[in-house]
C-alpha cells in the first residue's frame, strides 16, 4: 500500500509518484505556496483583542443537572454491582436491557434494502402517510373529525417537540395565553410552555394522603380558570403519578372544560403502553373529539414503539371546520420552518410502515401488550414483596396506578437513604420507573423501601 501523501505548501512530490492524483496534489501545493508568497500577512494573523482576557462567556454559571436525567448521571458514577436505576423513562427487558421491537428491526431491514429510498428533505409538516395514520391511531379510523377533514397533523420531534410546536402556535394565534398544568406533571412541561411564550399555572391533581386523584380539587381549580384557558391533560398513564381519572371522571372533566370554553391540550406519550390496548388508552381523547369541540393532542412513539432516539411524534389540532384546519396547518408550517425546518425521515418511515401494513400492525400490538403486561406484573410483584415483609403503610396504590411510573409516596429523605445504603436511584419525589424493575431486582427494592420506611417514617 502506498504511504499517505502529506500536503505541505513548500514541498513538491517525488517524481516516483507520477499518478494523475499525485500531479494534481503537486499543482495544489504550488498554488498554496504562491498564495502564501503573495500574502505574507496570511501566516501572521493578529490575535483577537480578547484572546488573552477572560472568555466573553465567563459570567455563565454552571447549570444544574436535569432532575430526571441527573439520576442517570449519578447512577453511572456509582461502581456498586447492585446499583439499580429507576429514574430512566425507558422500557427495559427482564434482563435490564433496552429493547428494540422485533417488528421495528424487520421494517428497518426492509427500508435498508429498498434502493429506491433516498435521504432528501421531507415536507415541513412531515411524511404524509405518517401524519394520516397517526391521526387515525389516536382518534380512531371512524372519527368524525378525520372524516370531515377537521384535523391538522404535523410530524414533530417526538412528544417534546410536538408540545413545543403546539405551545408556539397557541402563543401566536390563540387569544388566551394561559395554560394550566396538573400538579404534579412531567418536569419538562413547565419549561416547554413557558419558553413558548405561555403563562403557566397549575391545577390540583394528586392527593398525597390517598396517593390517588384529587378529583374535587381538579374540578374546583379548572372551574375557576379564566374562560378560554388552555388545559394540559395527560391522555393516560399520568407522569409522574401513574394516577388516571376513570372514564366517568373524564366525562365530568369534559363537561366542565366545554362549559367553561377551556381548550384541552392532550399529551399522549403512552398510548397502548399503559393498559396494553391502543383504543382503551385513547378513550379520553376520543370523548372530547366526539362532542365536536376543538382540541390539541401531541403524540409520541418513543414508548409504544421503542423509538426513543428516533425522536418521532406528531401534533394534531382538531378544528371546527375543514377550512379552519387548512389555515391552521399553514400557520403550523410557519412555526416549524424557522425552528427545525423539517423533521427527520427514518423514524417516521418506520411508524408509517407498521401502521399501514395489517400483519406488521398486528405484530406490533402483540409486542406492545407484552411490554405493558410486564410492567403490570412488576407492580404486582413489588406489592406482594412489600406485603410479605410487613412494610408499614398501605401500598395498594402500586397496583392501582398505571403505566411506566409509580409515585411511591417516599419522601426525599427516604429516597436519599435508599440511594446511599442500597444504591437505588430515583427522582427525589419518590417516582420510580416500573419498567426498570425485574423479577431479580424486586426483592432488593422491597428491602430498601422497607428499611427506609421503618427507619425514617
Amino acid at each position: 500500500m502506498r504511504p499517505p501523501v502529506i500536503l505541505k505548501p513548500s514541498t513538491t512530490f517525488s517524481p516516483s509518484y507520477s499518478s494523475p492524483t499525485d500531479r494534481r496534489l503537486n499543482t495544489l501545493a504550488r498554488h498554496f505556496s504562491e498564495i502564501q508568497d503573495q500574502n505574507p500577512m496570511a501566516s501572521h494573523i493578529s490575535p483577537s483583542p480578547t484572546a488573552s482576557s477572560d472568555s466573553v462567556f465567563a459570567h455563565i454559571a454552571q447549570a444544574p443537572e436535569d432532575p430526571i436525567l441527573g439520576v442517570t448521571v449519578a447512577y453511572n458514577k456509582d461502581p456498586s454491582p447492585i446499583k439499580l436505576n429507576l429514574g430512566v423513562g425507558a422500557y427495559r427487558t427482564e434482563e435490564g436491557k433496552p429493547l428494540v421491537l422485533d417488528v421495528v428491526r424487520r421494517v428497518e431491514h426492509q427500508l435498508l434494502n429498498d434502493l429506491s429510498r433516498n435521504k432528501e428533505y421531507i415536507p415541513i409538516v412531515g411524511l404524509a402517510d405518517f401524519n394520516k395514520l397517526s391521526a387515525k391511531l389516536i382518534f380512531g379510523a371512524d372519527s368524525p373529525a378525520i372524516q370531515e377533514n377537521r384535523v391538522s397533523t404535523v410530524q414533530g420531534l417526538s412528544g417534546t417537540g410536538s408540545l413545543r410546536v403546539g405551545g408556539e402556535f397557541l402563543a401566536k394565534h390563540y387569544h388566551q395565553r394561559i395554560i394550566y398544568l396538573p400538579q404534579p406533571t412531567w418536569g419538562n412541561h413547565t419549561k416547554i410552555f413557558a419558553l413558548a411564550g405561555l403563562t403557566v399555572k397549575t391545577y390540583r391533581y394528586y392527593a398525597p394522603a390517598t396517593r390517588g386523584l384529587d378529583f374535587q380539587g381538579l374540578l374546583e381549580d379548572l372551574g375557576s380558570a379564566p374562560s378560554g384557558s388552555v388545559v394540559l391533560l395527560h391522555a393516560c398513564a399520568h407522569n409522574p403519578t401513574g394516577v388516571d381519572p376513570t372514564l366517568e371522571q373524564w366525562e365530568q372533566i369534559r363537561q366542565l372544560i366545554r362549559s367553561k370554553s377551556l381548550l384541552p391540550f392532550f399529551d399522549s406519550a403512552y398510548q397502548g403502553f399503559a393498559s396494553g390496548s391502543l383504543d382503551a388508552d385513547a378513550q379520553p381523547i376520543r370523548l372530547f373529539v366526539a362532542d365536536g369541540g376543538e382540541l390539541l393532542a401531541a403524540q409520541s412513539y418513543a414508548k409504544n414503539m421503542g423509538l426513543y432516539g428516533e425522536r418521532v411524534g406528531a401534533l394534531n389540532i382538531v378544528s371546527k371546520s375543514a377550512d379552519v384546519a387548512s389555515r391552521v396547518e399553514s400557520q403550523l408550517k410557519l412555526v416549524i420552518r424557522p425552528m427545525y425546518s423539517s423533521p427527520p425521515i427514518h423514524g417516521a418511515s418506520i411508524v408509517a410502515a407498521i401502521l399501514k401494513d395489517r400483519d406488521l400492525y398486528n405484530d406490533w400490538t402483540i409486542e406492545l401488550k407484552a411490554m405493558a403486561d410486564r410492567i403490570i406484573n412488576m407492580r404486582q410483584q413489588l406489592f406482594d414483596a412489600l406485603l410479605a415483609r410487613g412494610t408499614p403503610g398501605d401500598w395498594s396504590h402500586i397496583i392501582k396506578q398505571i403505566g411506566m411510573f409509580t409515585f411511591t409516596g417516599l419522601n426525599p429523605e427516604q429516597v436519599s437513604f435508599m440511594t446511599k445504603e442500597y444504591h437505588i436511584y430515583m427522582t427525589s419525589d419518590g417516582r420510580i420507573s416500573m419498567a426498570g424493575l425485574s423479577s431479580r431486582t424486586v426483592p432488593h427494592l422491597a428491602d430498601a423501601i422497607h428499611a427506609a420506611v421503618a427507619r425514617l417514617a
